[in-house]
């Protein structure tokens, strides 16, 4: 019989996945420094890892709809472990854009599949927060992944992440091949057929929120380093310990999201999610450069923000109930190309303006998801 605590488990390679993505925000300058470019221009390495992610996953999960999810997944560790090694011996740039890319496209296979394997795996009343499990783990990358990797960036060298990051991977496949059983993937449906899910307007709207909701996060997060060194004044010994806090903050929101979308309901836990993200973003916009204001708005920023990812893959599912899959690998999708949208609007804004102003573009994207989530209340999932 099946073990609960094996959800855990796929939590922890979520947890890799995260870390793989989002460390590079934690160590920006670090990169530049190495490779004698600017911040922004760095910044790509989040643009491309994004792009590759949202494009590549919907795509990769269509064409591998007959495989069996366990060997999916196995495959997808594979070619993680592979790149993130990579990119600690490549000294060219150009490499590195190219490992992410490659990293990138693992990485969505891997999260999507995990998302898939944990909602079959669990009951129908636990669905929601066996979500949040997983989406815990990849956020849990903000508690632990990307403070430690800025410790051992600033101590060492940043390089030794991804080879962490390699050898992880590793061990993790191992443990998958002896305690994940065999998982047949859902009947196949052509690749066209798929993506008739577009069509439905509530799907079409929550999606749309998803993508909004993920950018305004990239826009801040994906410089998150340089705006506490250099708009806040945040000695460089505290932003380790910043990002420590922000991502237990983080954690607490997405256990809260999915709770909410168990007891609460998912529009009800969206919009309170949400205003509290929207009202976070505005007052750091006040009385962001106080440095003691900054940290309580920064936490509440990370609690409300994370808030909002159980409820709307939970809606999605709900709306799509034979379409689990390529739902899920659409949401992710969305996100990441949101996030990717983020990081690049984020270096347009510092390019041409100045650091503090990402916090304005971002109270302007998370109003607008509010506004979707607020006036698109499906009957199907208001009460689930």
């Amino acid at each position: 019989m099946y073990r609960s605590w094996t959800i855990y488990l796929l939590a922890f390679i979520s947890f890799l996945a995260g870390t793989s993505e989002y460390i590079i925000a934690g160590i920006l300058d670090k990169i530049s420094a190495t490779h004698h470019i600017s911040v922004a221009s760095a910044g790509q390495l989040i643009t491309v890892f994004s792009v590759s992610f949202g494009i590549g996953t919907p795509l990769l999960i269509a064409l591998t709809s007959r495989m069996d999810r366990k060997k999916l997944l196995v495959y997808s560790l594979i070619v993680f472990s592979i790149f993130n090694g990579l990119i600690a011996f490549f000294s060219a740039f150009e490499l590195l854009l190219v490992s992410r890319i490659i990293s990138g496209l693992s990485a969505g296979v891997i999260e999507v599949t995990l998302l898939t394997i944990a909602t079959r795996l669990a009951s129908p009343s636990k669905q929601g927060s066996a979500i949040a499990t997983i989406i815990i783990g990849f956020s849990t990358a903000l508690v632990l992944g990307v403070p430690l990797g800025r410790s051992i960036a600033s101590t060492y060298d940043w390089r030794l992440i991804f080879i962490g990051l390699s050898i992880l991977g590793l061990l993790f496949l191992i443990l998958i091949t002896l305690v994940i059983p065999r998982m047949k993937a859902e009947e196949f449906v052509p690749l066209r057929k798929q993506f008739m899910v577009l069509k439905e307007r509530q799907t079409t709207l929550t999606l749309l929120a998803a993508f909004l909701w993920m950018g305004t996060y990239s826009i801040m997060y994906s410089y998150i380093s340089p705006f506490m060194l250099s708009v806040v004044g945040i000695h460089e010994q505290w932003i380790s310990t910043s990002l420590f806090v922000f991502g237990i903050a983080s954690l607490m929101g997405s256990k809260l999201g999915g709770l909410g979308t168990d007891h609460w309901g998912v529009s009800r836990t969206l919009v309170i999610g949400m205003s509290l993200h929207l009202a976070s973003l505005l007052l750091l916009i006040a009385l962001g450069q106080f440095v003691v204001a900054f940290f309580i708005l920064f936490m509440l920023w990370g609690l409300a923000a994370w808030s909002s990812g159980p409820p709307l893959q939970y809606k999605l599912i709900t709306l799509n109930p034979g379409a689990t899959s390529i739902i899920l690998s659409l949401f992710t999708s969305v996100s990441q190309l949101g996030m990717a949208t983020g990081a690049g609007l984020g270096g347009l804004v510092i390019q041409h303006s100045s650091l503090s102003y990402i916090t304005w573009v971002g109270a302007a994207g998370i109003a607008i998801s509010l506004m979707l989530s607020a006036i698109d209340r499906s009957p199907a999932v208001q009460n689930n």
